[in-house]
Parts: structure tokens; C-alpha cells; sequence
């Protein structure tokens, strides 16, 4: 009898979930939420199969990540809780998640200590500073010489998600590599934005009012960057956002190659 082979390992990227009412009026109901265009991204950009662990919380962290070869931590509608970095809440009608801020803050940590790869965008950006001990703008457009980050009203989605603006990377970074040049432009969809950034955090990209646009771990034992716009979006039509995902799904599979011989 002919011995087939096996399929190769899967490459496995954790995505964890937001926690959402959905519904109309009283009649909202808790959901678990991940937006298609993030597994999306991770399936065919990084070409890791894209999981969760939906109710995960951080006691869990140290076993799962041992089950898994990179995180990426997504955007969302949601911002990190502003108690956090010590300040109130700015604007009370914009959406919270708590329960995601207890699970990614301790699990940005987690990744840095254990060696994995670390994807952030956006919420996942912003969550990477604050987790290190940095603070947000809780409202970039209202401070002076700041640009409006915000998606803009009444415009298709595709419209929403095309270039807002320009980033400058600092020259020979990664992201200079990825975008095969010191700038490139970007789509901004985001209303918060790095105040004061995390020790151990390096700004390699910033925006034309000065805003942080992208930033590397320092010191990091494996890939560890992150964005604060949406590389996910149509990632494969775009060389720089490909670039980005490529790199990380190798940092994923180096990572795997390593788990599975150990």
C-alpha cells in the first residue's frame, strides 16, 4: 500500500474577536465580531490560516500563543478605554470594549516576551502603545495643526478605504522596503491617535501634521510592527500592503518551523 503524504502543518495567526450589541433598539444581542477583510488579509496576503479563540482570556494567553505562530491584532469601531493611559473618557458616544482591551493589552506583552509575530492595525496599533505604557489622542481633529483622520462622510466604502494622505518612513526602516520608498500614501479611517509613545516603541512612519503613522517593537526577536491605517484592505492589489503581509506571514512560518521541532 502507497503511503500517502500529509498535508503540511497549517500556519496558524490568532485574530482575537470585538465584542458587540447588534440589532435594533432594545433588542440588541451580544455578538463576537471579526471583520472578513482581516482573516481575509492573513488567508492570502500572509497565507496563515486565520483563527480564534473567541472567550479567551489573559490567563489563557501563555497556552494558546504556544498553539499558534503570530498575532495580529485588528481595527475596529471600538476605541481602547482611556483609563488605560490615565485620562477620562473624551467623547462617552463613541463604542468601548472592554473585554477586548483585558485580552490584547496583556497579549501585546505576551508576544514581545514569548517571540511572536505581532501584526497591529489601527485599534491593534494603538493597542501595542498603550499595552507598552504609552497614551492616546482621544480626538486627533481637535487638536491644533492636526489633520482630520476620520473616514470621511457620504463616500462609497471603496472611496473610504482609498489614499487620505501621505506617510514619510524613515529611510532603510522596513516599511521604506515594503513601500519601495521613503513615502507612500495611505487610507486613514481613525479618530485617535498615538499621543505619547511607549518606551521601547521606534516612529518609523509619520503623516504630514507630524501624527505617527508606524511604528516597530524595538529590540523585538521576530517581526513586531504595526500601522494606523488598513493594509488589510484589498491587500492584494496594493504592492506596499502586500509587501506587508508577506513579511509577516514569513515571520509566522520561521516561527512555526520552530514550534514544531520543539
Amino acid at each position: 500500500m502507497l503511503n500517502t503524504p500529509s498535508a503540511p502543518p497549517q500556519t496558524l495567526v490568532w485574530l482575537p474577536v470585538d465584542h458587540r450589541f447588534l440589532g435594533e433598539g432594545g433588542d440588541q444581542t451580544p455578538f463576537l465580531v471579526l471583520g472578513d477583510k482581516y482573516a481575509r488579509a492573513v488567508k492570502r496576503g500572509a497565507q496563515a490560516q486565520p483563527v480564534l479563540f473567541p472567550l479567551a482570556d489573559a490567563g489563557q494567553i501563555p497556552a494558546l500563543l504556544q498553539m499558534v505562530d503570530g498575532v495580529m491584532l485588528t481595527g475596529s469601531p471600538s476605541n481602547v478605554h482611556p483609563s488605560h493611559f490615565d485620562q477620562d473618557v473624551t467623547d462617552p458616544s463613541l463604542p468601548l470594549d472592554p473585554e477586548r482591551d483585558a485580552l490584547t493589552l496583556a497579549l501585546v506583552r505576551a508576544c514581545v516576551a514569548s517571540g511572536v509575530p505581532l501584526l497591529g492595525i489601527c485599534r491593534g496599533f494603538q493597542e501595542i502603545n498603550v499595552a507598552l505604557g504609552g497614551s492616546l489622542e482621544q480626538t486627533v481633529h481637535a487638536r491644533a495643526g492636526q489633520l482630520d483622520h476620520r473616514a470621511r462622510a457620504g463616500v462609497s466604502v471603496n472611496e473610504a478605504y482609498g489614499p487620505a494622505h501621505e506617510v514619510r518612513f524613515v529611510p532603510g526602516s522596513a516599511f521604506a522596503q515594503w513601500a519601495g520608498g521613503d513615502r507612500s500614501q495611505v487610507n486613514s479611517l481613525h479618530g485617535q491617535g498615538i499621543d505619547r509613545l511607549a518606551k521601547g516603541l521606534r516612529a518609523l512612519g509619520h503623516a504630514p501634521d507630524g501624527l505617527v503613522e508606524a511604528l516597530e517593537i524595538e529590540g523585538a526577536q521576530t517581526f513586531a510592527y504595526a500601522v494606523q491605517w488598513h493594509p488589510e484592505w484589498r491587500c492584494q492589489e496594493n504592492p506596499f500592503y502586500r509587501a506587508i503581509f508577506e513579511s509577516f506571514g514569513q515571520a509566522c512560518r520561521r516561527r512555526q518551523a520552530a514550534r514544531l521541532v520543539t
